[in-house]
């Protein structure tokens, strides 16, 4: 089942992320790949995440594929003007990339060569926009036609606990007008705050019109805890599991970050308007597997290789 049969069964749909290697090495995909494989419905592939230099997000999305997962190619508006956006577009599809994510990018102060010029060309909303014009019109930008069309499902990100809050939710209603297909969320450590955010999600009937994935991982040390409390914007880490992960000997911390990240996908699977949940664990695919099981999300058998290039051209 593909990621858009997934959302259009109604099931509650699991991805996950793939960091792609800082080196020539293929098997770095396939190893993450392999873990994932028959637990989730597709796998992002970052695209130089953090603005730090990485495999490609298009090559890691065909080695994922070649690989039984079926992958969701990153796009970021960071390193590209609107010519190489709309050519990657293109090419991912020509390679039967059936998933896109689109977003806008850390921006290089962030990464290991400060020093590199950010493009922004275009921002995430007007990628978005830009991506569903050449798949449901089958133009360019320029205004001039793309023949055959691409035909793959498009995505969007959101954090809803970065400030302004009540922003957040208009946002996402941009997003989906532009024509994202899907959501995944920021980590959600703070139930009751993305309760409320989908609450107004769906109040605005965006939870009808789009597939909400919540952002969900395990912080498996202290020193994890103090880096996403202090370093990484908009995610509240609520003081309940800050004691609860201080609160137990230094070598049951991993443990109980996964336990409590068990917990969090139980609960969100009872919260209204949520679709699925997108795993962020990495460096730590290999306990995907044991984080669903415990979670009670149901395991489907293992799928053949992921190869429908002509049908995901053809849309």
């Amino acid at each position: 089942m593909s990621l858009r049969e997934a959302i259009g069964s109604g099931r509650f749909v699991v991805t996950a992320e793939i960091g792609p290697p800082r080196g020539v090495d293929a098997g770095a995909i396939e190893r993450a790949a392999h873990r994932l494989r028959g637990w989730v419905d597709a796998a992002n592939v970052t695209d130089n995440q953090g603005a730090h230099v990485r495999l490609s997000s298009m090559a890691g999305s065909v080695l994922a594929a070649r690989a039984g997962v079926p992958p969701v190619m990153q796009l970021t508006c960071r390193d590209r003007n609107r010519i190489a956006l709309q050519s990657d577009l293109i090419s991912a599809a020509t390679l039967g990339i059936p998933n896109v994510l689109l977003l806008t990018g850390d921006h290089p102060r962030f990464g290991h060569d400060p020093e590199a010029k950010p493009v922004y060309d275009l921002d995430c909303v007007q990628l978005i926009w830009t991506a569903r014009t050449m798949r449901d019109e089958g133009r360019l930008l320029s205004g001039r036609s793309v023949d055959p069309a691409p035909g793959f499902l498009i995505g969007a990100v959101e954090n809803p606990f970065a400030p302004p809050v009540g922003f957040r939710p208009v946002r996402l209603g941009k997003k989906i007008a532009a024509g994202a297909q899907f959501c995944q969320t920021q980590f959600v450590f703070d139930l009751p705050a993305f309760g409320r955010f989908m609450a107004e999600v769906s109040d605005r009937g965006l939870a009808q019109r789009c597939a909400v994935l919540a952002g969900v991982g395990p912080i498996r040390s202290l020193r994890a805890l103090e880096f996403i409390r202090t370093s990484v914007p908009g995610i509240h880490v609520p003081d309940q599991l800050v004691r609860r992960l201080r609160g137990v000997p230094s070598d049951r911390v991993a443990a109980e970050g996964v336990t409590a990240c068990v917990e969090t996908i139980q609960q969100l699977r009872e919260t209204p308007g949520v679709r699925g949940v997108h795993v962020m664990a990495f460096g730590y695919e290999r306990g995907v597997p044991e984080i669903l099981e415990r979670a009670g999300v149901r395991r489907d058998p293992v799928p053949e290789p992921f190869a429908d290039a002509e049908a995901t051209r053809a849309g």
